[in-house]
């Protein structure tokens, strides 16, 4: 690739980059009533999240059954208000014992 073709690929990505980010602030000036939208962005960073992780979830270890004994301990720990790091350590935890137990079987 050439310089100038760089330049130009940097520039369209900075531009779109500061479009994404300066948009809202200049479209919603005021702050936002409506009940039904102030919801739907409450629960967004959380449905990026999701979606984000998810397919990474299933297809880290190379067997759906691991996968899913992992995300049921991550998702009982957090629901009982474990820490980040604990819920992380306890779905490797039950990763490894399922993968432990799948090779007795």
């Amino acid at each position: 690739m050439s310089w100038p073709a760089y330049l130009v690929y940097l520039a369209v990505m900075a531009g779109v980059t500061y479009l994404i980010r300066m948009l809202p602030l200049t479209v919603f000036r005021r702050e936002i009533k409506s009940v039904f939208i102030r919801s739907f962005l409450h629960y967004v960073p959380y449905a990026v999240l999701a979606a984000m992780t998810i397919p990474g979830i299933f297809s880290s270890t190379g067997d759906i059954r691991t996968a899913l004994a992992g995300l049921a301990v991550a998702v009982g720990m957090a629901w009982r208000g474990c820490s980040l790091l604990t819920v992380a350590v306890g779905a490797c935890a039950a990763v490894a014992a399922a993968q432990g137990l799948l090779l007795l079987l």
